[in-house]
């Protein structure tokens, strides 16, 4: 158990931890802004999850870093975006594959001495996250032309517009200004 909750605190050397900062703070600041009240069950069930199946899966060896979470977050991220249809969460999902796409190839063992299985723990952790975790959509604002039962001689600025869109001065502007009147009542300040 220390393992499964200690590990992405214990890197081999300093460029290990470099190498893990910048996407760890990138990713955090993606979730953070775009799935604020879901952020920390996230982070928390994406670390235990992902390091239980990385124990499961694992090789004998040691499994540091905090690049499993990486995996949770870009895996999260995409997958979420794509599930909600949303378009800022599906661009943000771009986003994260065009920035960290490559990442796809260290799920598979190709290279020695990288975790492989705590990278794949992690993109499996991410997906479960995105497809079990309920999150609040925004809510898109709809205009009154995008409506149903929207009509167009109803309108009053398309009546300014003849049917070729040139502009129509109309009486309509001077009448309603006309019936405009503004009061102003004047009170003293009970200190002067």
């Amino acid at each position: 158990m220390k393992g499964i909750l200690f590990s992405p605190f214990i890197h081999g050397s300093v460029a290990h931890l470099y190498n893990n900062t910048i996407p760890l703070a990138v990713l955090t600041a993606f979730l953070v802004y775009f799935y604020r009240y879901a952020s920390l069950r996230i982070l928390f069930f994406g670390m235990l999850l992902s390091g239980s199946l990385t124990w499961l899966i694992g090789r004998p060896s040691y499994h540091i870093g905090a690049s499993g979470i990486i995996y949770v977050l870009a895996s999260f991220i995409f997958f979420k975006g794509v599930f909600a249809k949303h378009f800022r969460l599906v661009a943000l999902s771009l986003v994260v594959v065009f920035v960290y796409g490559s990442m796809i190839w260290y799920i598979f063992p190709v290279k020695d001495g990288i975790s492989w299985e705590g990278h794949l723990s992690g993109f499996l952790t991410g997906l479960l996250l995105a497809i079990f975790v309920k999150i609040r959509i925004p809510v898109e604002k709809k205009f009154e032309w995008e409506k149903e039962g929207y009509n167009e001689e109803e309108d009053a600025f398309l009546k300014h517009f003849d049917e070729d869109g040139n502009f129509i001065e109309s009486d309509l502007d001077e009448e309603t200004s006309e019936k405009i009147k503004i009061k102003y009542h004047y009170k003293k300040n009970p200190g002067e």
